[in-house]
């Protein structure tokens, strides 16, 4: 045989192995589910049919034990009063890890809204500086020109510096508190 067709032959016979750390249990429904992840915490112990670390034999605590010769009772575990672990033994580290997930995801959240909060606040106190420059550019009476839209210089007229007052006040009365 060439050593492509054995490397192909092999790769078929390693295959299962993969399959062996699967999850397999009966939902609500008694359809088996398979998967890599563990069953959800609902599902009840006896509904669980394999175990990725362990094989599929289950123990039986229904049978009596101490009965029959003493080789059976050595050999056999005795029943503990313990129930048996009803999740994954990582599951408390999961849990664990995604409780850490969510609070950094929080305080990041927490960070994000403080920072926009901060430069909305750096924002509202520049245009306050600004509207209080303008005001009292517009109370001192000097003369004040703006370039209209063909680009001329204009000098603005009483009824322009007025209303442009009233904007001005209006600005500091919502910005400058």
């Amino acid at each position: 045989m060439k050593l492509p067709q054995l490397l192909l032959i092999g790769s078929v016979f390693l295959l299962p192995l993969g399959a062996h750390a699967q999850w397999q249990w009966l939902d609500k429904d008694n359809k088996k589910v398979y998967s890599d992840q563990p069953p959800p915490t609902d599902v009840p112990e006896k509904n669980i049919l394999r175990r990725p670390s362990a094989p599929a034999k289950r123990l039986n605590f229904s049978t009596p034990t101490g009965t029959g010769t003493g080789t059976d009772a050595a050999a056999a575990p005795a029943p503990t009063s313990a129930p048996p672990q009803l999740t994954p033994p990582k599951a408390a580290g999961v849990d664990k890890e995604l409780e850490e997930k969510t609070r950094k995801a929080e305080e990041a959240e927490k960070a994000k809204q403080a920072a926009e909060a901060q430069k909305i606040a750096q924002a509202k106190t520049e245009n306050c500086n600004r509207a209080r420059q303008g005001k009292a550019t517009m109370d001192s009476g000097i003369r004040v020109a703006r370039l209209n839209a063909q680009g001329e210089r204009e000098i603005i007229d009483d009824a322009a510096r007025a209303s442009e007052q009233k904007r001005l006040q209006s600005v500091i009365d919502s910005d400058c508190k």
